[in-house]
């Protein structure tokens, strides 16, 4: 058992047994498009301040909107009309065709639209791959859904998984991980995506002693978040990920690590935080890892005796302390967000201009 304790503190305090068990019910989604032609979009202001697109567990799926300044809202999935409304509404909507991912284009009576989707990407091999768009900026923009993803570990993925995402154009995988889960646990990639090594902890001498209690566990994860920040490797890995995202238009983009929350969490933070998102939406985002993680963290837990899953519980969970760590980290080391994107990642605002530009709708 320590050594497994010890591996997942390794492989920055990641899941020790990457279990594929099904969610039930993923949480809420919003926002934007896979293949949607978004040009004639731009510069167009979106009326919508919330909407989301929920699946349920019996294939239906719940609609929820408030768009300001409008009166009427006509929500079409697969080129037909199956929800109206007014300026908020909510809609419960069944019967609808399987689909690798069921679309749905929220229609204003006046302004630009969003298309939207629930956030999980359902998969055999994974059970925290999701969209990392969908958000409202404090601009009044939104993060356009279909574009880039963040998941857990690959190295499961079904032939039907990775044929799923061939379908969704997932044409770059960035592989947050170290070397040791690499080898151990190698990738599957969807046939004619670039594989990426982007490797966080590379170099890094953390994480070599085990905690001894939950508050030295926290502890650890504290610290692994300040790395993510400070270190070479993750300033190396994360302008990686970032330079890559904004240069590569022929996306969908994916980046992973093992559990899909910490690694994973800082570069989703990071992207997002980076397009205007605010905070604490970003924080809803982070701690989602939470509720998609929670069946494989229940299992991994309930196989430990009671003291070690004291000890081993902040390390599979996400917490608000271990994000704000990192904007800590940011803080103290850069003055700011922006400081840290142009002199820890080397994002310069021609490259933040051209990743807004991309990424944004309305």
């Amino acid at each position: 058992m320590k050594k497994a304790m010890k591996k997942a503190l390794l492989a920055a305090t990641t899941v020790a047994s990457a279990l594929t068990v099904s969610l039930v019910a993923a949480p809420a989604a919003t926002a934007s498009g896979a293949d949607l032609p978004w040009n004639g979009h731009h510069g167009r202001s979106i009326p919508f301040t919330e909407a989301t697109v929920t699946a349920g567990a019996d294939g239906s799926y719940t609609l929820k909107w408030t768009a300001k300044g409008t009166k009427r809202v006509e929500i079409k999935a697969n080129g037909k009309v199956v929800a109206r409304g007014g300026a908020q509404g909510q809609a419960l909507v069944k019967g609808l065709p399987a689909a690798d991912r069921q679309w749905f284009d929220f229609k204003p009576e006046h302004g630009a639209g969003l298309r939207l989707a629930d956030r999980l990407i359902k998969l055999d091999g994974a059970v925290n791959f999701r969209d990392a768009g969908g958000y409202r900026t404090t601009t009044g923009q939104w993060v356009k859904m279909g574009e880039v993803y963040r998941s857990d570990a690959l190295n499961k993925l079904t032939a039907n998984d990775l044929a799923k995402l061939q379908r969704l154009r997932v044409k770059t995988v960035f592989d947050l991980r170290m070397t040791e889960e690499r080898t151990k646990d190698a990738d599957q990639v969807p046939a004619g995506a670039t594989y990426v090594v982007a490797d966080v902890f590379a170099g890094s001498p953390a994480f070599q002693t085990m905690p001894k209690s939950p508050d030295e566990a926290v502890k650890a994860m504290v610290d692994a978040e300040k790395a993510m920040v400070s270190g070479e490797g993750g300033k190396k890995a994360y302008t990686q990920v970032l330079e890559g995202i904004e240069r590569d238009r022929g996306r969908a983009a994916l980046f992973h690590c093992t559990a899909g929350k910490d690694r994973t969490g800082w570069a989703g933070a990071t992207l997002l935080t980076a397009l205007g998102v605010p905070r604490e939406t970003v924080e809803a985002d982070y701690l989602a890892s939470n509720d998609y993680r929670k069946a494989a963290n229940d299992a991994v837990l309930s196989h430990l005796p009671a003291a070690q899953a004291a000890v081993y519980k902040p390390m599979l969970d996400v917490r608000p302390e271990y994000l704000n760590a990192g904007y800590d980290e940011v803080e103290a080391a850069y003055g700011s967000f922006g400081r840290y994107l142009k002199d820890g990642l080397g994002i310069d605002a021609r490259e933040l201009k051209e990743l807004k530009k991309d990424l944004l709708v309305g």
